[in-house]
Protein backbone atom coordinates (compact mmCIF):
# COMPACT_ATOMS: atom_id res chain seq x y z
CA UNK A 1 0.00 0.00 0.00
CA UNK A 2 1.30 3.47 -0.97
CA UNK A 3 1.35 6.99 0.47
CA UNK A 4 -2.35 7.82 1.34
CA UNK A 5 -3.30 10.67 -0.77
CA UNK A 6 -6.26 11.09 1.32
CA UNK A 7 -5.62 13.99 3.17
CA UNK A 8 -7.58 17.23 1.56
CA UNK A 9 -10.86 14.84 1.52
CA UNK A 10 -10.73 14.16 5.02
CA UNK A 11 -10.44 17.65 6.46
CA UNK A 12 -13.23 18.87 3.77
CA UNK A 13 -15.15 16.10 5.58
CA UNK A 14 -14.44 17.16 8.89
CA UNK A 15 -14.86 20.39 7.97
CA UNK A 16 -17.97 19.50 6.50
CA UNK A 17 -19.58 17.56 9.85
CA UNK A 18 -18.64 20.32 11.63
CA UNK A 19 -20.19 22.89 9.37
CA UNK A 20 -23.37 20.79 9.72
CA UNK A 21 -23.34 20.55 13.38
CA UNK A 22 -22.66 24.52 13.94
CA UNK A 23 -25.76 25.38 11.14
CA UNK A 24 -28.47 23.45 13.02
CA UNK A 25 -27.29 24.74 16.00
CA UNK A 26 -27.79 27.54 14.68
CA UNK A 27 -31.13 27.02 13.80
CA UNK A 28 -30.30 26.91 10.04
CA UNK A 29 -32.90 24.06 7.91
CA UNK A 30 -31.63 20.94 7.11
CA UNK A 31 -31.04 22.17 3.10
CA UNK A 32 -29.32 25.40 4.45
CA UNK A 33 -26.96 23.57 7.07
CA UNK A 34 -26.61 21.03 4.17
CA UNK A 35 -25.71 23.68 1.36
CA UNK A 36 -23.04 25.63 3.84
CA UNK A 37 -21.48 21.72 4.64
CA UNK A 38 -20.83 21.55 0.99
CA UNK A 39 -19.09 24.96 0.70
CA UNK A 40 -17.04 24.58 3.22
CA UNK A 41 -16.16 20.90 2.32
CA UNK A 42 -14.80 22.26 -1.29
CA UNK A 43 -12.77 25.12 0.55
CA UNK A 44 -11.31 22.84 3.08
CA UNK A 45 -10.32 20.51 0.23
CA UNK A 46 -8.82 22.53 -2.05
CA UNK A 47 -7.28 24.59 0.79
CA UNK A 48 -5.75 21.63 2.35
CA UNK A 49 -4.58 20.04 -0.87
CA UNK A 50 -2.65 23.98 -1.93
CA UNK A 51 -0.80 23.25 1.08
CA UNK A 52 -0.16 19.56 0.39
CA UNK A 53 1.57 20.32 -3.10
CA UNK A 54 3.17 23.08 -2.04
CA UNK A 55 5.31 21.48 0.64
CA UNK A 56 5.80 18.56 -1.47
CA UNK A 57 6.80 21.07 -3.90
CA UNK A 58 9.32 22.75 -1.71
CA UNK A 59 10.74 19.72 -0.60
CA UNK A 60 10.90 17.67 -3.65
CA UNK A 61 13.35 21.48 -4.91
CA UNK A 62 15.19 21.48 -1.43
CA UNK A 63 15.69 17.09 -2.26
CA UNK A 64 17.12 18.66 -5.92
CA UNK A 65 19.28 21.17 -4.39
CA UNK A 66 21.14 18.84 -1.98
CA UNK A 67 22.03 16.32 -4.77
CA UNK A 68 22.96 19.61 -6.91
CA UNK A 69 25.32 20.60 -3.49
CA UNK A 70 26.73 16.96 -3.31
CA UNK A 71 27.43 16.31 -6.58
CA UNK A 72 29.46 19.28 -6.95
CA UNK A 73 31.19 18.26 -3.85
CA UNK A 74 32.11 15.37 -5.26
CA UNK A 75 33.17 16.79 -8.34
CA UNK A 76 36.15 19.35 -6.45
CA UNK A 77 37.11 16.38 -4.09
CA UNK A 78 38.30 13.95 -6.98
CA UNK A 79 40.37 15.96 -9.72
CA UNK A 80 40.49 14.85 -13.26
CA UNK A 81 43.85 13.42 -14.13
CA UNK A 82 44.72 12.85 -17.82
CA UNK A 83 45.64 9.26 -18.30
CA UNK A 84 48.84 10.41 -20.19
CA UNK A 85 50.20 12.41 -17.30
CA UNK A 86 50.62 9.50 -14.99
CA UNK A 87 53.94 8.10 -13.94
CA UNK A 88 53.04 4.41 -14.19
CA UNK A 89 56.37 3.73 -15.69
Amino acid sequence: MGKFRGWHILAGIAAMVLTGILGTVMGLNYTAAFMASCVAFVAVALWTDSRITRRRRETAREAQRDTAREAQRDTVREPAQDPALRDDH
